[in-house]
């Protein structure tokens, strides 16, 4: 109780503070009610707008196609008691139109965007801190390059990218998505701008005077300072691999080694398949990891954006 008293007190004192010094501030400055509210309602509808396609997809995953279209879009068609039995008829006709492949699908999604965005976030921030911190002959060349190739669609690269991995005897295997995903020129943009603006030059050259390698440098002082930038562009790379559908469908041919975007595409292509209700639901379970990442990370993302905004 004691405890409890001395948080609420202090509480207390700090909503004293703030608003003391909010009627310090010019009249000009202070927040206008108007704007307040105006605000908050743009804050709500963006809120809803985001969230009501979860909320659909959570009502569908629950209906068999009747329905899906002969009952209302926005609520359940079963009463809440027989919610389990829906849920459960549905998880079955998904593993009965993936052939048990599910699961498999979402490991090989995890495994494709994990990898491909651990292997590219090192490499991105290592590119990034060499190009921002040091002058050697040919880095305006290589940003150049680099930056050009952040013009060029996806799409465009993925025949080239087919013909090397075939040529090399790679398509149908892990490698022909890790590889090409692990490399991103917009996660060397990012990491070189935290590199510019988040590591002092100061910082580096103390370093060097106590004796210290640029290895060690790098690996024990520079990338803890990146850290929350290296989360931002781990989250980058990792929705970006997630959502990747044409390099997959153009690399893998086997079940067992698509990804779940691909493998629920190869259901839906089927000319028998009308579940749209066991699709909907593998699509919600399809995004459930990318979402519980999300919600983990959400500190060490939020502090990635802001560490790249301010210099030092």
């Amino acid at each position: 109780m004691r405890d409890m008293s001395k948080a609420a007190r202090a509480r207390r004192r700090a909503d004293r503070i703030r608003e003391k010094h909010e009627n310090d501030l010019p009249r000009s400055m202070r927040p206008n009610a108007m704007v307040k509210t105006i605000t908050v309602v743009i804050l709500v509808v963006a809120l809803i707008y985001f969230l009501f396609p979860i909320y659909w997809a959570i009502i569908a995953c629950t209906k068999t196609p009747s329905q899906l279209t002969g009952s209302n879009g926005l609520w359940f068609a079963v009463g809440l008691a027989d919610l389990p039995d829906a849920i459960a008829d549905n998880y079955t006709t998904l593993l009965g139109w993936t052939r048990g492949n599910f699961w498999r699908w979402v490991l090989n999604s995890l495994l494709y965007s994990g990898i491909s965005a651990l292997i590219g976030t090192v490499v991105s921030v290592m590119a990034g801190y060499a190009t921002a911190k040091f002058a050697f002959r040919g880095r305006g060349l290589a940003m150049a390059v680099i930056m050009g190739c952040m013009l060029m669609p996806a799409s465009l690269l993925t025949i080239p990218q087919y013909s090397i991995f075939h040529a090399l005897h790679l398509t149908n295997t892990m490698l022909a998505i890790i590889i090409p995903c692990s490399v991103s020129p917009f996660g060397f943009f990012l990491g070189r701008v935290y590199a510019q603006t988040s590591v002092p030059d100061e910082l580096i050259e103390a370093a060097r005077i106590d004796g210290a390698g640029e290895a060690r440098i790098f690996f024990t002082i520079v990338l803890r300072l990146l850290a929350p930038a290296m989360v931002t562009i781990f989250l980058f790379m990792f929705v970006q691999t997630w959502n990747n559908f044409l390099l997959p469908l153009m690399m893998i041919s086997s079940d067992e080694l698509k990804p779940v975007t691909l493998g629920l595409y190869g259901m839906v292509s089927l000319s028998t398949f009308n579940d749209r209700g066991a699709l909907m639901m593998g699509a919600l379970l399809g995004v459930l990891p990318v979402i519980v990442l999300f919600l983990g990370l959400q500190r060490y993302w939020q502090a990635g954006l802001a560490a790249g905004a301010v210099k030092g």
